[in-house]
Parts: C-alpha cells; structure tokens; sequence
C-alpha cells in the first residue's frame, strides 16, 4: 500500500476537541462501549444512520439518547408500534376551515435526529416511510417535496427477528442504514457501575452540548477531505468484488455498499485523528458495513462471512 501524503487534512483545534470532548460524554453515559461508540460517530459524520440490533434492556435507546443529548440538535423520538401510520412520522395535511385551504402539519421525521425506537415491530408499509428521508434528506407529501433538516440522521434500534412481535426489515430498508452493530452484555465493572450509579436517564438530561448543527456539518466536510489511495480503493474493490464469489454468499456487496465503506472508513480516520485512510480503517468496520447486507445460505452466518471475507483479500 502506497504511503500516504505528506500534507494531511487536520482539524481545527477547536473543532477536534469538541469532538474529543463529545466522544467522552457519550461513553461516560454508556458505560463499558467505547468502540459502539466510536461507531455511532462514524456514522454521524460519514453522513450516514446507524442500526442499533441487540436485546431489550442492553442500552440501545440510552446510546441514541446519549448521542442526542450530546450532539445539540433537534430530536424527535418515535416508537414504532404494530398500527404506527406512515403519516405518524411524515406528517399529515389537515383542511383549516377557516383558511379555506389544507396546511402541512409536518411530522416527527422533520428533525436533526430521529430516534426510531424498535423500529422493526411496525409492519413493512410504516417502516418504507423513512426510505426516501434517509436516502435523499427529503420527503415527498401531498405532490410537494420538503426537505429535512441538515444535519439530518436517523438513529434506529431493533429486537432480534426470533422475538414476538417483530417484522424483518426488508433489504432495500436494511441498505439505507451505513452501520449496523450491537451492544451486548455489559462487563461486570460496568455492570457494577450501573447498578451502583445514577439513572442514566438523569445523567442524560444534564448532558452538556457540545456539538451543534455548524459544527456536525464542518466535520462531514472534513470527512470529504480525508485522503484515500489508489491502493487503498482497491483494496475496498477487491472486498466488495470478494463478497460477490464468496462460497455462502447468495448476494454479495453492491457498490452502493463499497461507496458506504469507503465515506465510513474516512470518518473512522478522522475520529484517530488522521488524514489519510489504512487498511485497519476498513477492516475495523468492515462487518458493519457489511453483516447487514450480505444474504448468506441457509446455514452461514453473514459474521462469519463478513470475517472470511477480510481474511480472504490480502493488502498489498
């Protein structure tokens, strides 16, 4: 792999401890996570939304909550439901006798960060609602399309698929989402210091902001800025060609993903305080760019696949 260029992109100062200063309120609020944590900044400034998959009770509202909190801007928390509406999250248009004439009553998705809380319990008509919003910043009502705030990122978590009362995401959903990951079990000095602390709930409300919409935008652009190789874009290829002839795998990456792997490995060396990408870059997230888009056979796990895959491709 070629090395990289002698001038690289550095943040403001200013601008890299606001960012330093954010990553370390969010893991004093979600204890024991510092790489889940890293991840969900990856996604914030890759300008991408993340999926948060694991069982009830892990943390996964209080990592969205945290990351809310945090960042300063505006948030809007839906709970997706069994007979939750597209227009619950759009909005509706409402006839005002008076005016004479239907006015836009615009729903929760017109936010900087939607929390979309269990996201995979409403059926799959509710759930393509977000579809255009998350692919386009925008949504398209009544023949009139409105865009949504920038920063604009949707935080979604879900239960596993085996639980009652869940609905699979569709493919087309899942691809919209540029990280999936999951918690897990707390360690026991974290768990210890759980329990014998205070409620998370009030640790968030006096969360200091320390981000807002000026500075989330200033760092995306930075993220554009980070250098990537010849090299190195080969080497995301050459993952993304793997994942298509890989033995277990019916559908493999699309470059749409390889695209999502690249923008996320830039924010990943952003956050490390480079400006420039290397291999551990993409392999530190390739399985969640990647696990949540494979469609492996009956009994291969897209885990297993995704960390075959990484071993099969050799840097050169």
């Amino acid at each position: 792999m070629s090395a990289p260029p002698a001038t690289d992109t550095m943040l403001p100062e200013a601008l890299r401890v606001a960012l330093r200063d954010a990553q370390a309120q969010v893991n004093t609020l979600v204890l024991g996570k510092p790489q889940q944590v890293r991840l969900a900044f990856v996604a914030l400034l890759a300008d991408g939304h993340l999926l948060i998959e694991d069982l009830p009770g892990l943390g996964k509202t209080t990592l969205a909550h945290a990351m809310a909190a945090t960042l300063g801007l505006g948030f809007q928390r839906v709970q997706f439901t069994s007979d939750l509406l597209p227009a619950d999250i759009l909005g509706v248009s409402v006839y005002e006798a008076q005016a004479r004439r239907f006015e836009f009553h615009p729903g929760p998705v017109f936010t900087h960060v939607l929390l979309a809380d269990e996201i995979n319990r409403a059926p799959p008509r509710t759930q393509s609602a977000l579809l255009e919003a998350m692919a386009e910043h925008q949504v398209s009502i009544d023949g009139a399309t409105r865009s949504l705030p920038d920063p604009f990122l949707v935080i979604a978590t879900q239960n596993p698929v085996d639980l009652a009362g869940t609905y699979p995401l569709p493919d087309s959903q899942l691809d919209r989402f540029l990280l999936r990951l999951a918690l897990g079990y707390p360690d026991e000095q974290a768990e210890r210091a759980l329990l014998a602390g205070s409620d998370r709930r009030d640790l968030i409300a006096q969360a200091t902001p320390l981000l807002d919409a000026e500075r989330v935008i200033a760092l995306r652009r930075a993220v554009l800025a980070v250098h990537a190789s010849e090299a190195l874009v080969g080497y995301v290829q050459a993952l993304v060609g793997r994942s298509r002839k890989h033995p277990g795998v019916r559908v493999g990456l699309s470059p749409r993903a390889g695209l999502a792997l690249l923008r996320a490995a830039r924010a990943h060396a952003l956050l490390l305080g480079r400006g420039h990408v290397v291999p551990e870059d993409v392999q530190a997230l390739f399985a969640a760019v990647a696990e949540h888009r494979l469609v492996g056979e009956a009994d291969t796990s897209a885990a297993a696949l995704a960390k075959a895959i990484v071993h099969a491709v050799p840097v050169d």
